[in-house]
């Protein structure tokens, strides 16, 4: 077998392992949340707990990469993920959840921000929109796997089934990943590591979402919320004088000096930031306002996974072929247009329409996503691909986790926080008076209403990147200060 398909193989089960992940808590909130007397900001932050984690650690693990290895740091990720799972599967409170939730995050930075740097290191130009196509694929299926699967768990066994069938797969992905993966990259043997990057970007990031998160939950003061967000400014722009005066910069900023990139990246946080809460809220709105059973909502939602799981992998050829430019500016488009058309469901819309928009939903995404995750990994010198790819990520997981946070914010214009409180925590729909869950949907409508227009807000960044012009290794390795082409 040739190496790439290999490389191919071995991160497909990483992904799919974080796919079935990203959906199996979506759906199973409301069961765990009751099971373990959980309020809304806890059952919340079972889902951003483990993005919160993923973010703080991407261009740590980015730089450690670069330093010591992808393959050596991505078998790591792999047995972190495993072992926080575990300890998820065994938590005996909500407080306990959320900690290993973390766990598994920082976990799932490793094998998320090494997955497309090594596919890149193995693959050939051509061919790199079709093998990340297919590994986005992946990571659907698995998505899918986890509707299904935390539907038919909760109809018959525990809660913490959900996370305990991540163990065999993680054991089995780690052993692989170590026996059939070879470091193809140069690690930057000797080089020191940037510890005062790393804490005031972890601080300015952390300060940031617990701001956001407090604001959206309506209950935190008004002083101290300041305080954190000036926290969150002060430590960043230590983050970025110490970044253009360090040697060996943790994020090396000559990257954001190639326009695809930055531009690539850019699109990428605010398509994340638009959609990142839509699962959710989706999930929600079937089992709280429309009364589904949580196996019914996973099965609901599956119509997105298969038409992105249709378009994905023929969109990422077709760019190989004729460019980025065309798909990414036309799924962004296509996107907006279904987050408007979620914003017209109400409690008597008909699954038939929803089912449709969900369609939409999944072709847009799976026109836009492989094209600019090829034109952002393309785009980067092979030396740099570890820092790019941890960059990437970590744009993509900012915007993702904020947008649970925007969601929330948005709703309480339309309903007091209280309402959307009693809603979610309710743990049964029949008890929910028809207005509660009226609002509770116009609430939802707006979110995505909004969603819509930032959003659309993304096509401005994806098209100034411009095209990719000829030979962007060499060309980009010369304008990176202190990357040179392998």
């Amino acid at each position: 077998m040739q190496y790439k398909w290999t490389v191919l193989t071995v991160t497909t089960v990483g992904v799919l392992m974080s796919g079935i992940d990203s959906r199996i808590i979506v759906i199973g909130i409301p069961e765990v949340a009751a099971a373990l007397g959980a309020g809304a900001e806890q059952a919340i932050w079972f889902t951003q707990a483990y993005v919160f984690g993923s973010t703080v650690a991407l261009l740590f693990i980015g730089r450690v990469s670069d330093m010591m290895g992808r393959v050596k740091i991505y078998a790591v990720g792999f047995l972190i993920f495993t072992i926080g799972s575990f300890l998820t599967s065994i938590s005996p409170s909500p407080d306990y959840v959320i900690i290993f939730r973390i766990l598994q995050g920082l976990g799932s930075a490793a094998l998320f921000a090494n997955s497309a740097a090594i596919i890149t290191d193995a693959t050939p130009s051509d061919e790199l929109g079709l093998f990340l196509g297919i590994n986005q694929v992946a990571f659907r299926v698995g998505a899918m796997a986890g509707l299904t699967l935390s539907g038919l768990i909760l109809l018959f066994l525990d809660w913490r089934v959900l996370f305990y069938i991540n163990v065999p797969i993680g054991i089995f992905g780690t052993l692989w990943a170590r026996r059939r993966l070879k470091e193809v990259s140069k690690p930057e043997r000797g080089v020191p590591m940037d510890w005062g990057g790393f804490f005031t970007f972890t601080a300015a990031i952390v300060l940031l979402l617990l701001a956001l998160t407090y604001a959206a939950y309506g209950n935190f003061p008004p002083e101290e919320l300041a305080l954190l967000l000036a926290g969150a400014a002060f430590f960043f722009a230590l983050f970025i004088l110490r970044e253009r005066r360090d040697p060996y910069p943790l994020l090396n900023l000559g990257l954001l000096r190639i326009r695809e990139f930055t531009g690539g990246v850019t699109a990428q946080m605010i398509n994340s930031l638009s959609w990142g809460a839509v699962i959710l809220l989706l999930s929600l709105y079937l089992q709280l306002v429309k009364g589904m059973s949580p196996f019914a909502a996973g099965i609901a939602i599956i119509p997105f996974d298969i038409a992105f799981l249709a378009v994905g992998p023929l969109s990422g050829r077709l760019s190989d072929r004729f460019g980025h430019m065309p798909f990414t500016t036309a799924g962004l488009a296509i996107i907006s247009g279904s987050l408007l058309l979620f914003s017209t469901t109400t409690v008597s819309t008909p699954y038939l329409a929803l089912a449709g928009y969900l369609i939409v939903f999944g072709v847009g995404l799976g026109v836009f996503s492989s094209p600019n995750m090829s034109s952002i990994m393309g785009s980067v010198p092979p030396s740099a691909r570890g820092v790019a790819s941890g960059v990437r990520a970590t744009f993509f997981n900012v915007g993702y986790v904020l947008s649970f946070n925007v969601a929330l914010l948005l709703m309480t214009t339309v309903l007091p926080y209280s309402t959307i409180t009693a809603v979610i925590s309710s743990g049964n729909p029949a008890a929910i008076a028809g207005l509660d869950k009226a609002l509770f949907a116009r609430g939802i409508d707006y979110a995505f209403e909004v969603s819509a227009a930032i959003n659309a807000a993304a096509i401005i960044p994806s098209v100034l990147r411009g095209k990719r012009p000829a030979a962007p290794a060499q060309r980009n390795a010369e304008r990176v200060g202190g990357f040179e082409p392998e």
